[in-house]
């Protein structure tokens, strides 16, 4: 009789035992882990913050990889401002007459100077179609830079150094539309390349910093 009892007594708390372990450890496993996947809003913000890079940035950030090849990095300065905003990018056409942007637009209030990138000699200074237009032909290098809607303050055949201004931002005629802008191209012959080519890093943003010359005037 007593070895019946302590069995029963022996089962009932096996199974106490048993109880408190499956359901204490559900307890302390806490809710649900099983949430949104990454796939979800959370994991798309960072997307999406990415996707709103400037196409400005992106111009001149990838300006190395789009660099032409054969056009030295002779620049001094900008055409206008010191960092100024590029408010679209080179997109160089697939053949030559596809569309595409044969230069790059700059941000430049109206009146700003444009100065010349490098040295070299005034090609032309005058309208084509009703805007205003510099072209520099830089030394010793076969590449020619133009500059757009400006009013020249320079004439055909005078030389300039890098940083000389060659006129000012032409109020009206804007390549921007709304945007007041200086569209900067360049060419060699009749092909168009990239004009950020002739920048070199620390005129990027994306080497040492060299102190610059005080421009004035």
């Amino acid at each position: 009789m007593r070895r019946r009892v302590w069995c029963g007594v022996g089962w009932a708390v096996l199974v106490t035992a048993l109880t408190l372990i499956v359901y204490g450890s559900r307890a302390w496993a806490g809710p649900s882990r099983t949430g949104p996947s990454r796939s979800g809003p959370s994991a798309a913000a960072p997307a999406a913050g990415a996707a709103s890079e400037s196409a400005g940035a992106r111009a001149v950030a990838g300006a190395g990889a789009g660099a032409d090849v054969g056009v030295p990095a002779i620049g001094r300065v900008w055409p206008v401002g010191v960092r100024p905003s590029v408010l679209r990018g080179w997109e160089p056409p697939a053949t030559p007459y596809g569309p595409g942007h044969r230069g790059v637009d700059l941000a430049a209030a109206p009146g700003s100077p444009v100065r010349a990138v490098a040295a070299g000699r005034v090609a032309f200074a005058g309208r084509v179609a009703g805007r205003g237009v510099v072209t520099v032909e830089l030394t010793g290098t076969g590449l020619r830079t133009t500059y757009e809607p400006v009013r020249p303050s320079v004439e055909k055949g005078t030389e300039v150094g890098a940083g000389d201004v060659v006129g000012v931002v032409a109020e009206t005629g804007a390549h921007c539309g709304a945007s007041a802008c200086v569209h900067w191209g360049l060419l060699r012959g009749g092909t168009y390349l990239n004009p950020l080519s002739l920048l070199p890093p620390w005129l990027l943003g994306r080497g040492p910093s060299r102190l610059l010359p005080v421009l004035t005037g």
